[in-house]
């Protein structure tokens, strides 16, 4: 049956993802997390138009990985004798003070394949974070955090929302563009579509603060300031023990007692202080999103890939950071390769999304459209002016919803 999946599902999968990513320097297995991403993305998003911004990453992703080649090959440095060359930059010299840094120069293929292997493990971090961010709706999210943490969630969510609405901005200014026949391309087309995107962000930042403000966000309620006090020093000490047990187990070399027991003792300071803080906040929630078993298999999958690299159990650890000398084809160790594909396994674990009428209409309309213009042989009915309106054969499907009609409103007043 058609529905969407618990958002925090998607996080713990994609937070799994990228815990995994972050074990590994090997290109194959990158790569088949990206193909992971991909398949997955495809298959399970939405049809909302913020959903659709996974290109977006992927683009974003594209540009780490240059920029993190292009400042290895200016500030070279660490070639060995036995590195290929493969050319050299100009040299500029540098003032004594800024030495160890080398400007120009040689620069070796296996610096460039090192750099690029750095770029690529980040963009998968950030392909990671966006499939994540375009699969669930962070705003819903916000309903299953505790108390004490909704107004942290609502910063949290508001700054996580930027991306899916700048996308939704950018196509929605993208649409009227076309309605008006406007045929400008790259910088011309730039101040036409930065203008309207800015200031629709402008207007939604105003709604959402007449909205929190009108829900009474930020009141105190009925806390009184000792309570308050109680909460913050609660979190406060809970968050240093927390610290204190992380840095203990990844040190061996500290005390016993500021590992595992600091951890536990944060941990429990920190749940005394939400318990706390949350009897201040009192709130509702309507319809709240059911944690099924398709909940359960696609959460774990995540986890388990992250478990897997994160153990090392059962392959060399070495087949996750290849070396680059000698210069040589990296293998591909099945055991991750497996954990990897197994989170693949989402796409078909969790449930088909549920499809909104009206844009589905919208959709075979605006195709139906293009399939008979481009059977046409005449023109097409437009002046090719900007701020013309196109042709009665062309024009806009009627509004099928209060979003569409809310959609055309906007792209008329773009």
């Amino acid at each position: 049956m058609p529905r969407t999946l618990h958002p925090i599902a998607w996080w713990i999968w994609g937070i799994g993802l990228a815990t995994a990513v972050s074990r590994t320097t090997n290109p194959l297995l990158l790569g088949l997390v990206l193909v992971v991403l991909g398949y997955v993305v495809t298959e399970r998003r939405t049809d909302a138009p913020w959903a659709k911004g996974f290109k977006y990453y992927l683009w974003l992703a594209l540009t780490v990985i240059v920029i993190r080649v292009a400042f290895r090959c200016v500030f070279a440095s660490g070639i060995t004798p036995a590195d290929h060359i493969m050319f050299s930059l100009p040299h500029i010299p540098t003032p004594h003070w800024y030495a160890g840094i080398q400007l120009g120069g040689p620069v070796s293929l296996e610096a460039t394949l090192s750099a690029a292997v750095d770029g690529l493990r980040l963009a998968c971090l950030l392909c990671c974070i966006g499939a994540a961010n375009t699969l669930a709706n962070p705003k819903r999210a916000l309903r299953v955090l505790p108390g004490a943490l909704y107004e942290l969630g609502v910063a949290v969510t508001v700054s996580m929302s930027v991306a899916p609405q700048l996308v939704e901005s950018v196509q929605r200014v993208a649409r009227a563009r076309r309605l008006r026949a406007d045929r400008a391309r790259g910088l011309r087309a730039l101040r036409s579509i930065v203008i309207p995107v800015l200031e629709d962000a402008l207007e939604r930042s105003l709604y959402l603060a007449a909205a929190m403000d009108s829900r009474g966000y930020g009141r105190a309620g009925n806390a009184t300031r000792a309570s308050r006090r109680a909460t913050g020093a609660l979190m406060l000490v809970g968050m240093l023990g927390l610290c204190t047990g992380v840095y203990g187990l990844l040190d061996g070399t500290t005390p016993r007692a500021l590992g595992l027991p600091a951890m536990l003792a944060g941990s429990l300071l920190c749940c005394a202080g939400l318990a706390l803080g949350g009897r201040r906040v009192r709130r509702t929630s309507y319809r709240p999103d059911p944690w099924r078993a398709a909940e359960w298999v696609v959460a774990g999958f995540g986890c388990a890939t992250a478990a897997v690299l994160f153990l090392t159990v059962g392959y060399s650890a070495s087949d996750l950071n290849p070396s680059l000398y000698p210069l040589r084809w990296p293998s591909l160790p099945l055991l991750p390769a497996a954990a990897v594909l197994l989170a693949g396994v989402a796409a078909f674990a969790a449930p088909p999304p549920a499809r909104t009428p009206g844009r589905a209409t919208a959709t075979s309309q605006q195709a139906g459209r293009k399939a008979g213009k481009s059977g046409r042989t005449g023109t097409s009915g437009r002046t090719g002016k900007a701020g013309t309106s196109a042709a009665p054969g062309n024009s806009a499907p009627a509004p099928t919803s209060a979003q569409d009609t809310d959609d055309n409103h906007r792209e008329a007043l773009l």
